[in-house]
């Protein structure tokens, strides 16, 4: 039997211990795409495997919300300039649906993770700073700047100025947290001088933010984080994970949490995705047009540490993955079912061939599986009715346009040949044959009336769809009736 990573994970975290925290944080400075989903599903995979072998585990989701806003990215108004540098939390929403800039993409994300069955427990870094959670540990990093400096620069080989303080206070005057440097501080205030011209002083709580590498150390300590998956770059050698360690141990006196390093999503043809640039699959986007299963399976069948290369238009190929997965009973589709979910065994596929047969109606589309072979129970009645909404959105915004179809009305213009081999098959095609052996009638008809078997399936979808390709021949005639198959062809072959 295979062990699934989170599997192999989850063995050594309880090895530890029996109570994990598994913490992951996204700065929300745009869309929170797939491969911002990576870390959350790797992380609640794990958390999975933890209880699935008795253990205890909780997953913290940090937004660091008092991050500043970097640069105006391209999905940004020319107003959003002003707002450089301000934290995201005390910009407007751009599109003002939400109180701040963060919440507006914050709030999508956490309901989308709701729908992906992924518990977490939220923490929003203002409010964790506002609410004076960070006091301790920014005095600890002010009164140990030395160490941290010292620190940094072993682990990175870049020297420090003199001057330098692990702490970016907010400017009350120009709002900016990233432009401000610390003069002095004392037991009540953190004295700071900012480009804008500004002097001042400022709280202890709310007042500004610890430098990041050293945040998250101390937010290791502040929530008792035991497990984090992270990207691939916090991994590099001199990177924040290696200082994170030293600084867990030297100025917090913690011990850092296990380390899961992940590789990134690509989106193929373009490159990993990137909120900053653009290059984002957003997950609301995903949990909309996809069952919450599949969503899953994309990023919990790879290892964290192996690259994943996301196809939307082979999202079909995908999910019948999943589908022979989820049979033969593989870790991986297990994980990625949500709890309350009863899978049947009608292929998506099939439902996007029957949707559009029967133009979404629910009635009609189990009418027509119960033709096909399949036993339309309870449980199978929820979970096509379930995944109906999901193909026609799939289709609309994800499928190849080789998957769409509709059946024409018009009666086309046939070929001798052509109308030979129509009368023919319409003669021989019953409502007893199963899809395999419709599709054998293709070729042996063909065979019969010397024409070539792709010019004969040219023919039946040309005239049913007015095209010359559409959906595997057998199950997409058995779907539609022999009876109605017989009447369409009979009514082109009379007609020419």
């Amino acid at each position: 039997m295979i062990i699934h990573w989170a599997d192999v994970i989850a063995e050594k975290l309880l090895e530890k211990r029996k109570e994990h925290r598994i913490a992951t944080g996204i700065s929300p400075s745009g869309h929170i795409h797939l491969g911002n989903l990576r870390e959350m599903m790797t992380a609640d995979a794990v958390r999975r495997a933890v209880l699935d072998a008795d253990g205890s585990a909780e997953i913290i989701y940090i937004g660091d919300t008092f991050d500043p806003l970097r640069r105006r990215y391209p999905f940004l108004p020319e107003r959003y300039e002003e707002y450089i540098g301000i934290p995201l939390s005390e910009i407007p929403d751009p599109e003002g649906c939400h109180e701040s800039y963060s919440e507006h993409f914050l709030t999508p994300f956490l309901e989308s993770l709701d729908v992906l069955g992924i518990d977490v427990m939220v923490e929003r870094a203002d409010l964790m700073y506002k609410n004076g959670r960070y006091v301790n540990e920014i005095k600890t990093a002010l009164d140990k700047r030395r160490e941290i400096a010292r620190i940094m620069e072993e682990i990175t080989g870049r020297e420090l100025e003199e001057d330098w303080y692990p702490f970016m206070p907010f400017c009350s005057e120009c709002k900016r947290i990233n432009s401000a440097k610390v003069t002095g501080y004392d037991e009540k205030w953190i004295y700071y001088r900012c480009s804008c011209g500004y002097e001042g002083k400022a709280s202890y709580s709310g007042g500004g933010k610890l430098s990041w590498r050293v945040d998250w150390a101390a937010r290791w300590k502040i929530l008792n984080i035991t497990c984090e998956p992270f990207g691939k770059d916090h991994a590099a050698a001199g990177g924040s994970y290696d200082t994170g360690v030293r600084l867990a141990r030297e100025i917090f006196g913690i011990e850092p949490p296990f380390p899961i390093v992940y590789e990134w999503i690509h989106l193929k043809g373009i490159g990993a995705m990137k909120s900053s640039k653009g290059i984002v699959v957003p997950v609301k986007d995903l949990v909309d047009a996809l069952p919450p299963e599949i969503v899953r399976y994309i990023i919990i069948r790879s290892k964290p540490e192996k690259h994943i290369e996301f196809d939307p238009s082979a999202l079909l190929d995908t999910i019948n993955e999943f589908e022979d997965a989820f049979k033969e009973g593989d870790r991986s589709a297990r994980l990625s079912i949500v709890s309350d979910v009863e899978y049947s065994d009608v292929p998506f596929r099939h439902i996007i061939v029957v949707g559009q047969i029967a133009n979404w109606d629910v009635e009609e589309v189990l009418e027509i599986l119960a033709r096909t072979g399949y036993e339309i129970s309870e449980s199978v009645r929820r979970d096509v009715m379930r995944k109906i909404d999901f193909a026609r959105k799939w289709l609309e915004h994800y499928a190849p346009e080789r998957l769409k179809f509709e059946i024409i009305e018009d009666t086309p213009v046939v070929e001798n040949g052509e109308k030979k081999f129509l009368k023919t098959f319409s003669e021989f095609l019953n409502e007893e044959m199963s899809a395999e052996e419709i599709h054998r009638l293709v070729y042996d008809v063909a065979n019969d009336v010397g024409m070539k078997p792709n010019k004969a399936f040219k023919t039946i979808y040309r005239v049913i769809l007015g095209k010359s390709y559409g959906p595997r021949i057998g199950y997409f005639l058995k779907s539609l009736g022999a009876d109605w198959v017989k009447r369409r062809f009979q009514k082109v072959y009379e007609a020419n």
